[in-house]
């Protein structure tokens, strides 16, 4: 690693793109690695140390995108962000049901992708919780504990895997539990954007919620958002 640039993966067959968006990125204090090919794609994100892997859906070979996405999901937690030039929702859910943390569909300004990886890392970095004032802090909502100190989620006292999309979304579900949040106010406060038209990366986001978690713990208000429902305000502490 040079310095203190962090490094990303770029998997994705256009050459061109790739050696422009590694341009750009290294002026924005980025290292960034790019392969062409699926296979070799899914050795170099298994085998290099890199702060987040971006990832294109179509791809030669045997392995396309949602191939090598599920492989990495079951050997690390590594930020992912999906590209899609298809133009298809399918694709865009499928991918964050799969695991990705947010995708992007071709073709895209640099600068919306730099925006993206940006509030993915600041999202993925335990120091965002010194600079949220909310450091060491532990929500004990009904049987539910998230620590925002160690990033651990229980239910039950049994340890729930999150996605860094999913505990940071259920956080600010728990710390207004009762209270409806909207959709627009919960893709910025965790996606780190705007809500446009037909995105429905916070929905597929609670849809993964509620299978880990169960579906009575958040409940949909049609026209409204969602609201954290199984609470109890007393129960918040800080940590020891």
């Amino acid at each position: 690693m040079q310095g203190n640039m962090e490094r990303i993966l770029i998997i994705d067959d256009d050459r061109e793109l790739c050696s422009l968006l590694s341009e750009y990125m290294k002026q924005e204090n980025f290292l960034m690695d790019a392969v062409f090919d699926g296979k070799e794609g899914l050795d170099t994100a298994v085998n290099g140390k890199y702060n987040l892997i971006i990832l294109d859906v179509m791809l030669p070979g045997q392995l396309n995108g949602f191939n090598i996405l599920q492989l990495l999901r079951a050997r690390t937690a590594v930020p992912i962000l999906m590209l899609s030039a298809r133009g298809d929702d399918i694709d865009r859910i499928v991918g964050l049901e799969m695991g990705a943390d947010d995708y992007l569909p071709k073709p895209f300004n640099p600068r919306e992708l730099l925006a993206r990886i940006r509030t993915i890392l600041r999202r993925s970095s335990p120091a965002q919780h010194t600079i949220s004032g909310e450091n060491g802090y532990v929500y004990n909502i009904g049987d539910l504990e998230l620590d925002t100190n160690t990033r651990r989620v229980k239910c039950s006292n049994n340890p729930i895997e999150l996605t860094s999309v999913e505990f940071e979304l259920l956080k600010q579900l728990i710390k207004n539990a009762g209270q409806i949040l909207s959709r627009d106010q919960l893709t910025s406060d965790v996606l780190g954007r705007e809500l446009s038209p037909y995105d429905r990366s916070i929905d597929v986001h609670i849809s993964k919620l509620r299978k880990k978690l169960g579906h009575d713990r958040i409940k949909s208000v049609r026209g409204s958002g969602y609201v954290y429902t199984a609470f109890a305000s007393e129960d918040i502490k800080p940590s020891s």
